[in-house]
């Protein structure tokens, strides 16, 4: 039945087999893609030398195969994990992010503003990421079973085995992004290198944004060569250059405002570094004319202009005061001017002043990082966390929006949950509507830990209870506000807890039957037959039928009864799924009266074949798209 769902993720090869032969269909013969052909459109023909410049190591081909195989799991609702369950857009997913990641192709697309992410460092210890080419899933219950294995520098394979970790998930991550999208990723030295040589690769060369040292500690003096590593990086590579980063507080090059439509304007600063002796004319008083406020010359760095001239540049409204407009953060007068010639670079690709690789002095280490989840679980249940201060400072570079935007933000080695933290606590400090998707392998805590003390059994626990506890703090703090006066839109601090597991939907077991084993097959069909996991509920089904019919895991989900039938009803209304057992014609008469675009139904819920074909006759009139799990 070609409208069944499969209980497989996003096709990526299909996808993309399928864009390119739409654009260059002359590259394909008898569905094989001539790739000689294909370089040679683009300019580059085929020459006999084999000494290029490329970036390799053993197993690279095997991820590539990796990336793109799609999966045969799912992410099951878990309501009584959650907080907000009903209302809440931020996410937690708990799993093996590669997998997690290729469920995620088709709901979220395209759609991802930001992605942070602070994966394993090299360091030799106990490396949970290594992957099963052949059944990722089956890696996926020997890791959750805690079979870690080494990665020693002694093994001849240190860096191999990172990068095999690290390229497919990087492959399926930059599908995510949007086109304004960047993706900022934190390192140490010892892979800092190969991490960019394969962004290079990921994203291309001209998309490396920038590298940011952060400095993670201070200065220690037993350590090898004498030289202290007190410093990490965070690389940033743009989707592609659609992309511009920005901060707010008076980093805007252009503003245009409602008393100069069409007309950009900037500001200059009206002090000048000379002394009274040597510009006399320059020191006096500024007087706001609307205020009465007064703002006297500086002896040692008087007025950039005269009085004459101030009062001219007054009366052409070329004066801007503090308080004048709200965006700006200044203290003293300062000259509005207008560039002509510069105007066609007002936009919004060029309106902002770059953002500096220098970090900010405010921006701890380390120890803040230790301290935020020291105050937040009273006691020191995670090592090494970044502190929120860092990840905010990148999702405010990536993610200034209007405030009815919801930018996704996604994390997918999420560890202790800081970025959700940060998201949450940017979102009530500046009104923006951000969402949150964390993704964490549910790593078992070491026997003795200090988080094993406190009762948490894997690093998952720690991140879903430091977003509740750090979720009440801010809604605490909201609290106080609104009792001194002061209001706002409450920040979502919420989340729909989901966990990796195989599909809800029978996968055909394709392994052939011994030779004359009528009776093995015929039992094998017979398993087959519904299609659907006796186990498994409906509201697991509803959310696999989410992902695979490309919707996100937030979209509007309720349900109604009809004709004896329970419904969901998905996005207002614009998918119905019923996966009940006798749907009869009236039932289906009752669906597609509600103007759905699709109804997805299980495959024996019919009550009998007529009621089937008739669904089928009377949804392909209404232009309904139909669908069977």
């Amino acid at each position: 039945m070609e409208n069944r769902i499969k209980g497989l993720s996003m096709d990526l090869e299909a996808a993309n087999r399928e864009k390119l032969e739409s654009i260059f269909p002359e590259c394909f013969t008898e569905g094989q893609l001539d790739a000689v052909k294909l370089l040679s459109l683009c300019g580059q023909y085929a020459a006999d030398d084999y000494e290029k410049y490329e970036f390799k190591w053993r197993g690279k081909s095997e991820c590539l195969r990796l990336a793109q195989k799609q999966s045969t799991g799912t992410l099951r609702p878990c309501p009584g994990e959650s907080v907000n369950f009903d209302t809440t857009q931020n996410l937690y997913i708990e799993g093996d992010n590669l997998e997690v990641l290729k469920l995620l192709q088709k709901s979220y697309f395209g759609k991802v503003k930001m992605i942070y992410i602070d994966p394993p460092y090299n360091t030799g210890n106990d490396f949970v990421y290594e992957d099963n080419f052949a059944d990722p899933l089956a890696r996926y219950r020997e890791v959750t079973g805690q079979a870690a294995k080494s990665n020693p520098e002694t093994a001849g394979r240190f860096h191999t085995n990172w990068l095999n970790m690290m390229y497919p998930r990087l492959r399926l991550a930059a599908n995510l992004l949007r086109d304004d999208g960047a993706m900022f990723i934190s390192i140490d030295d010892n892979e800092v290198d190969n991490l960019k040589k394969l962004c290079n690769e990921v994203f291309g060369e001209d998309n490396f944004a920038g590298q940011f040292p952060w400095r993670k500690r201070t200065a220690k003096s037993d350590v090898p060569f004498g030289i202290s590593r007190d410093y990490e990086w965070v690389l940033c590579y743009a989707r592609c250059s659609d992309f511009t980063a920005r901060l707010e507080g008076g980093t805007r090059r252009y503003f245009e405002t409602e008393d100069f439509p069409g007309r950009p304007w900037r500001i200059h600063d009206l002090t000048k570094q000379t002394s009274a002796g040597e510009r006399p004319n320059s020191f006096f008083t500024i007087t706001n004319p609307r205020t009465g406020e007064e703002y006297p010359a500086n002896p040692n760095r008087t007025w950039a202009i005269t009085r004459e001239t101030f009062e001219k540049y007054l009366q052409e409204e070329r004066i801007v005061f503090p308080g004048d407009y709200s965006f700006l953060n200044i203290s003293r007068p300062a000259f509005r001017y207008f560039k002509e010639d510069d105007m066609a670079k007002a936009g919004d690709k060029f309106g902002y002043i770059p953002v500096s690789t220098r970090l900010p002095a405010e921006i701890g280490m380390t120890r803040d990082g230790t301290g935020e989840i020291t105050e937040l679980f009273h006691g020191k249940v995670f090592e090494f966390p970044k502190p929120v201060s860092l990840i905010k400072h990148f999702v405010k570079m990536a993610t200034i929006t209007s405030k009815k935007d919801r930018d996704i933000i996604l994390d997918f080695f999420s560890g202790s949950a800081t970025t959700a933290h940060a998201v949450m606590q940017l979102n009530e400090e500046d009104g923006g509507n951000r969402q949150f998707i964390m993704v964490q392998l549910p790593e078992m805590c070491g026997e003795g830990s200090e988080a094993a003390k406190s009762g948490y059994g894997n690093i998952c626990e720690i991140g879903k209870e430091r977003i509740r506890r750090a979720g009440k703090s801010i809604l605490e703090r909201r609290e106080g506000r609104s009792a001194s006066g002061r209001t706002g839109v409450p920040a979502d601090v919420g989340f729909k807890v989901f966990k990796l597991d195989s599909s809800n939907l029978k996968v055909w077991d394709d392994t052939p039957v011994e030779d004359g084993d009528a009776e093995g097959l015929v039992n094998r069909m017979a398993e087959y037959a519904d299609g659907i996991k006796a186990e498994r509920g409906e509201l697991d089904l509803a959310y696999e039928i989410l992902l695979k019919m490309g919707y996100p895991l937030t979209a509007g989900l309720s349900a109604f009864e009809t004709e004896g039938l329970r419904i969901y009803k998905v996005s207002d209304g614009e998918m119905l799924i019923c996966l009940q057992s006798g749907i009869t014609t009236e039932g289906v008469e009752k669906m597609a009266a509600l103007r759905p675009r699709k109804i997805v139904t299980a495959d024996s819920a019919f009550a009998d074949s007529s009621a089937m074909w008739n669904a089928h006759d009377l949804l392909e009139k209404r232009q309904i798209e139909w669908k069977v799990i």
